[in-house]
């Protein structure tokens, strides 16, 4: 077809992303009047407490997202049989011990992981590794664990790092389980490996024959903006609710009333459902719920909580897996399991 003669079926346009484009001007504009206005007090009072907690955000999770983008650019270039013996086998316990531990070890946000693991699935992982790698918990990662240890000391921090794997590791075993029983419907991008690829010689491959180009780098950060997107929507309109909140809700509130009790730990669990932070974020929060309100099951209640009702998290897993049904299913499944630790630790606590 020549140029000049248009197709008699033009592809339609695609709708502009209103909620993308509405957050990401919230975003920069508050973060310039932060950066850019001088005198504070002549801004309205929640305006300024709106931009200072866009830039406080910001500054805190740019560094993992930048993480993030550059792991999903290299996973498109993985094949995805590499992907999937480095993850194990979906559907089984191995596979699932892996997800965990890989989540455990990046060093990115909670957003930051949201990311990595839309492009697992994307790449042929089980659901159940998906939501194993998800709640293994960013905070675990290696910055945000120094910083745990300094803010409630190394035996705290060791023992939120193993709980939080071990709720992790259970609700991908039952979501393996319901998969199985067809309650929850599989991954479409799921392929058959019985042969798999050895990992090692297989990453010593792609290392090999990789290009280090500056063209082909900057390509692998187009290719992981491109399909990190969907993340950037919710994660955007999290942070915008998020300092609304702050600034129509006293952060005090949720600092000095929160002791170890059941009421105490239900209002930290509405919360942190209502609070969307990063994991940096509600790091100092958690800490301060142990520290201050002597409520170790109300700190590790946050930390949970905030990844399992999330509402970005449950927005992504909703277009990632294309099912409402997996995405309820999330906050269903691990908070019973997050309010028994909860409860348990503060019931420890007093005794």
């Amino acid at each position: 077809m020549s140029d000049c003669c248009p197709p008699t079926n033009p592809v339609a346009k695609p709708r502009p992303d209103y909620l993308l484009w509405f957050s990401a001007t919230a975003v920069v504009i508050g973060y310039l009047l932060f950066w850019l206005v001088a005198d504070k007090t002549s801004m309205p009072a929640w305006l300024a407490i709106m931009s200072e907690g866009i830039f406080e955000l910001v500054n805190k999770m740019w560094v993992g997202l930048v993480a993030a983008v550059v792991f999903v650019g290299l996973l498109e270039r993985i094949p995805r049989e590499l992907v999937m013996s480095a993850l194990g086998q979906g559907g089984t316990t191995k596979g699932i011990i892996r997800a965990t531990l890989a989540g455990v070890a990046l060093d990115l946000c909670s957003h930051g992981i949201l990311m990595v693991g839309a492009k697992l699935y994307e790449r042929g992982a089980s659901i159940g590794q998906l939501m194993a790698f998800l709640i293994a918990s960013p905070w675990n990662s290696l910055s945000l664990t120094i910083i745990m240890i300094s803010l409630i000391g190394w035996q705290w921090t060791l023992l939120f790092i193993v709980l939080s794997m071990v709720i992790g590791m259970v609700t991908g075993i039952l979501f393996d389980r319901l998969v199985a029983k067809g309650t929850l419907p599989s991954n479409p991008h799921k392929i058959e490996t019985p042969n798999p690829q050895p990992l090692w010689p297989g990453i010593v491959a792609v290392i090999k024959t990789a290009k280090w180009t500056p063209a082909a780098l900057g390509r692998l950060l187009i290719d992981g903006l491109r399909d990190s997107r969907m993340v950037f929507r919710w994660l955007l309109f999290g942070i915008v609710l998020a300092v609304l909140i702050r600034a129509l809700v006293p952060l005090d509130l949720y600092q000095n009333y929160f002791g170890p009790t059941v009421v105490g730990l239900l209002l930290t669990l509405l919360a942190a459902t209502i609070i969307e932070v990063c994991s940096e974020g509600s790091t100092p929060i958690a800490a301060d719920l142990l520290t201050r309100a002597a409520a170790p099951g109300n700190g590790f209640t946050f930390l949970m909580a905030g990844v399992a009702t999330d509402y970005t998290e449950i927005m992504v897993l909703r277009d990632v897996t294309k099912s409402w049904k997996i995405a309820l299913f999330l906050p269903l499944i691990t908070m019973p399991q997050v309010l028994l630790i909860g409860w348990m630790l503060n019931v420890a606590s007093i005794g």
